[in-house]
């Protein structure tokens, strides 16, 4: 039961900070649009660079990548939640529906990797050579943010081992309510 309340307590908390994401990034909208700008324009990299071409100019693109992440985020928010609720309706059930539970978090915290690793890492840190920027360099919050999730991915992906001290005390709850 103990790895079951891990799995639920930190997917409800990769959820909880999903919604702040999108609360601030709804609210305060030009904050960090400036930083997708700024990453997109590539106007704080070295001097010179041989890789200018790659800048993005257009605001309506800036814009448009900018909430794209959000919705991105949202998504993540979503599914984790809705993973968060099916876990814990399946918290104290049979291993395998537990399990079966577990799907939608899993994919809220793909998506949430995914979205770290593709469009900060790969896309914002190579691609528009964020890593240049002394002002607009994502790259250490973006890494830190898909540690955070790939580690709790790796916990919510663990299975129960049978006759671990959580399957004993459902066994014996299960005893106790027959008699």
């Amino acid at each position: 039961m103990t790895l079951r309340a891990a799995q639920l307590l930190l997917v409800a908390g990769v959820a909880l900070f999903y919604t702040l994401i999108v609360l601030n990034n709804a609210t305060d909208y030009g904050s960090n649009y400036e930083f997708v700008r700024h990453v997109m324009m590539m106007d704080s990299t070295f001097p010179e660079n041989h890789a200018m071409w790659r800048a993005v100019n257009s605001p309506s693109m800036h814009s448009a990548f900018y909430v794209g992440i959000i919705g991105w985020e949202a998504a993540t928010m979503l599914l984790c939640w809705w993973g968060a609720l099916q876990m814990a309706r399946a918290l104290c059930g049979a291993e395998t529906a537990f399990e079966g539970a577990k799907r939608w978090a899993i994919a809220g915290l793909t998506l949430g990797l995914l979205m770290w690793l593709v469009a900060f890492l790969s896309i914002g840190g190579e691609w528009f050579l964020m890593w240049q920027s002394k002002m607009w360099n994502g790259q250490e919050a973006a890494f830190r943010m898909f540690a955070v999730l790939g580690i709790v991915m790796l916990l919510v992906m663990q299975r129960e081992r049978e006759g671990g001290l959580g399957l004993r005390v459902r066994r014996r709850l299960r005893v106790h309510r027959v008699d």
